[in-house]
């Protein structure tokens, strides 16, 4: 089941200098940390100046969609998903 969650959350990442490419590896949400063990699809898109990425990862049992602004540097937690229909 899929639920949209919209709260902040602390992100953990990693930044390989060669491949210019970031990646996040454990999130932290309601005092609980989340490591991430896959990360899928990342897309960038632009509301008026602001910068946003959007990253889909996901942990052995569950999916996580993440947004960051890049002016803030502030990251929220969008949705969950178990992967089971709704």
């Amino acid at each position: 089941m899929t639920q949209k969650i919209n709260e902040p959350v602390s992100v953990s990442l990693s930044f390989d200098s060669i491949t210019k490419k970031v990646q996040p590896k454990g999130i932290v949400w309601k005092g609980k940390l989340y490591t991430i063990t896959k990360v899928g699809l990342h897309h960038v898109y632009r509301q008026g100046r602001d910068l946003f990425h959007v990253f889909s990862v996901a942990t052995p049992t569950l999916f996580f969609r993440l947004l960051l602004d890049a002016n803030t540097l502030h990251w929220e937690l969008e949705e969950i998903s178990d992967g089971l229909s709704n």
